[in-house]
């Protein structure tokens, strides 16, 4: 009987014959067997990858996708046994992948999208109400330590392509707006209610984001913030989070 490593590099492999030592308990042919059980496997994980990745299919065409996500699957087995987290470093290969080194922003695309499937599948958390954030703009002796706790889908990712403006053009059938495509966005990427929202953002807001991720004081996090961007609007990306539901808890530190 061949070991499982041996049987799970023949299933992502289609140039590996069947593993020694399988047998059929009908006395069928194990080599056709397995075949049939191999090309289930791989059509899954294939599939898989082109729901998580569908823009990146759009750009490159079916033909190539498919053959480039089965070079994927043969070097990439599954790490979970839920089918939604296969790809998670589809991004990583792609920017390693000689033949769409004419596609720079592909790579970017695809950990786009990847972070779209991760805040579809995040946990929930209920808003924070406006009232509370507004009640603790009204207390100034505290709200230099307040905290903001964002939604457990949020995420955020530098391009240095306008893949933001592209994965957007590629959601309707109307005609593209103009973009300039090297041009580099920040992308906010969070679900708000059932529907995950992808938001360009400006520099000053994606540092002050992550500052709140990192878990800084209001008052740190708007200094990075203006040090990133020298007209950063805190109250305008505040609203900004508030408005998209990005915003679940704060909690208010006044200074000894």
């Amino acid at each position: 009987m061949s070991d499982q490593g041996d049987f799970a590099k023949a299933l992502l492999s289609s140039e590996a014959g069947c593993p020694p030592g399988l047998y059929s308990s009908n006395g069928a042919d194990p080599a056709s067997r397995f075949a049939v059980y191999r090309n289930n496997v791989q059509a899954s994980l294939s599939n898989a990858l082109a729901e998580s990745y569908p823009v990146v299919r759009q750009l490159v065409g079916h033909e190539f996708f498919n053959a480039m996500a089965a070079l994927y699957l043969r070097d990439f087995a599954p790490a979970s046994p839920l089918l939604n987290d296969y790809g998670q470093d589809f991004g990583d290969f792609i920017q390693g992948f000689g033949p769409a080194a004419g596609l720079p922003y592909l790579a970017d695309m695809a950990r786009l999208e990847r972070l779209r499937v991760e805040a579809y599948h995040a946990a929930d958390a209920r808003a924070l109400e406006p009232a509370r954030l507004l009640a603790a703009m009204n207390q100034p002796d505290g709200l230099g330590q307040c905290r903001l706790r964002l939604h457990p889908s949020l995420r955020t990712l530098h391009c240095a392509h306008a893949v933001v403006s592209l994965w957007a053009a590629h959601q309707s059938d109307r005609p593209w707006p103009a973009f300039d495509l090297h041009q580099g966005q920040y992308a906010l990427v969070l679900r708000n209610a059932l529907e995950v929202e992808v938001i360009a953002v400006e520099p000053g807001a994606m540092t002050f984001i992550d500052a709140l991720r990192n878990h800084w004081p209001l008052e740190v996090a708007a200094a990075y913030a203006l040090d990133a961007q020298a007209d950063f609007d805190l109250g305008q990306c505040l609203g900004l989070l508030l408005g998209h539901g990005a915003l679940i808890d704060l909690q208010l530190h006044k200074k000894a």
